[in-house]
């Protein structure tokens, strides 16, 4: 991945060193992942070439209007109400956008309307200008709630110089999909190919199947909610309590970046782990502090945060009483099975196994499209919660108990950065 570097006039340096940050940033702020010649992951994005996500113009993009909204330095006339009024008009809009955007769906997934393009004219023009709406409020928006977060590290102790380094930057647009690569006869994640965002169902089986026959691996295509690129990529949401927590998330892995910690991210699994817990645990407390801190009034709602799966059922146990449906647990069970079955090199079995699995929690509500090697290799190095895809992986829960016995976060994300391997981790926790 490449980070743009831009050049503002020396005038404009001196006048916001906001942007003096943001360029000085960009220039050590590298991602540590690349693919060497000949190796799985090249080979991979060789077969996914054309509908790889360009990085390079998002972040000329992303960046220069984050350089130009600093410019104006317009949140800094607006009082602490205004600002957060400012938050939730975005929100609403968004919630609007998404509002119609189901509508538009459900029409042209309904069967008995024939002229559907007619049916759907007003709604159409409805959604084009809210969507342009939506554009004019997300600068000030973004600006608001990043503000928010660097108050909340900033009191947390997470600076250097008393400023957070890097500035909390992130930006909302349409995330690229991944494309996890594993082995068939392990899980361990090879590959991680970022690409484009509006690929179809059918694209995505389509270019899994090609990668998986050429290679011989287990691939599949994955959403994310965030990626930690600078700035920071978080996706469109109308949940304020889920974008304060991945807008977090996603800074740790920037802090982590300049840290031994992150710098390591791809050596081993074990550090991957260790990256993605740690920044799981840390967005969470920050996410949590900034509503309580700003939004006080959204704790007592119910979260809608988007998720990757949702369910839709539960199953009817005698008596007709619904039986609740552990999905963590299930999915527990699931890897660690996997686990014994690649351990004994029964990898077909292995595959089969997770097949009949798949159709067990689709019809417990949880509809996956595919349970996988390439789905466990992914999903298993976010274990800050006991249980689900990490099975018995120890580094999660080394990761918790190092948590639990330090005195503050900043105390742990201080200590945790400065680890070079699980070894370090498990000596710091007296394994």
């Amino acid at each position: 991945m490449f980070v743009l570097v831009i050049i503002p006039s020396v005038k404009t340096l001196l006048r916001y060193p906001f942007i003096l940050a943001l360029v000085i940033t960009q220039f050590i702020l590298l991602t540590t992942s690349s693919a060497r010649a000949g190796t799985l992951p090249e080979q991979a994005a060789m077969v996914s070439d054309e509908v790889m996500f360009d990085y390079f113009s998002w972040t000329i993009d992303a960046a220069w209007q984050k350089v130009q909204f600093s410019a104006l330095g317009m949140p800094e006339y607006l009082t602490h109400e205004q600002q957060k009024m400012a938050v939730y008009d975005y929100i609403k809009v968004t919630r609007d956008i998404e509002s119609a955007e189901s509508e538009l769906e459900r029409i042209y997934s309904d069967p008995s309307i024939q002229d559907k393009d007619t049916a759907t004219e007003e709604l159409r023009n409805t959604l084009e200008d809210i969507t342009r709406t939506q554009k004019k409020l997300a600068p000030i928006a973004e600006t608001v709630v990043q503000s928010q977060v660097a108050a909340v590290v900033t009191d947390i102790g997470l600076t250097t110089g008393g400023q957070p380094i890097p500035a909390v930057l992130y930006h909302v647009s349409p995330l690229p999909l991944a494309l996890i690569i594993s082995p068939r006869d392990s899980i361990l994640q090879e590959g991680n190919i970022s690409l484009l965002p509006d690929l179809t169902v059918e694209q995505r089986d389509f270019l899994e199947d090609k990668v998986d026959e050429q290679l011989d691996v287990s691939s599949l295509i994955v959403p994310v909610g965030g990626i930690g690129a600078y700035p920071t990529m978080v996706m469109r949401t109308s949940d304020l309590r889920w974008m304060a927590e991945v807008v977090s998330h996603e800074w740790i892995h920037n802090f982590l970046t300049l840290r031994p910690l992150g710098i390591r991210y791809d050596t081993t699994p074990e550090m991957r782990t260790m990256n993605e817990t740690t920044a799981s645990i840390a967005g969470k407390e920050i996410g949590v502090q900034v509503i309580e801190t700003y939004y006080p009034e959204l704790l007592s709602r119910e979260p809608s945060a988007p998720g990757l799966v949702s369910q839709k059922s539960q199953p009817v146990g005698p008596g007709g009483f619904r039986q609740p449906f552990d999905f963590r647990e299930e999915m527990h069970e699931t890897r660690v099975s996997v686990d014994q079955f690649l351990s004994e090199g029964k990898i077909l079995e292995a595959e089969n196994y997770m097949e009949t699995r798949r159709q067990f929690f689709w019809d417990n509500g949880y509809p996956m499209r595919k349970l996988n090697q390439a789905y466990f290799a992914f999903y298993g190095a976010y274990a800050d919660v006991p249980g689900g895809p990490a099975g018995e992986d120890p580094v999660g829960p080394a990761v918790r108990a190092l948590r639990e016995k330090s005195p503050s976060l900043s105390d742990f994300l201080y200590q945790i950065s400065r680890m070079t391997s699980f070894e370090d981790l498990l000596a710091a926790t007296g394994n």
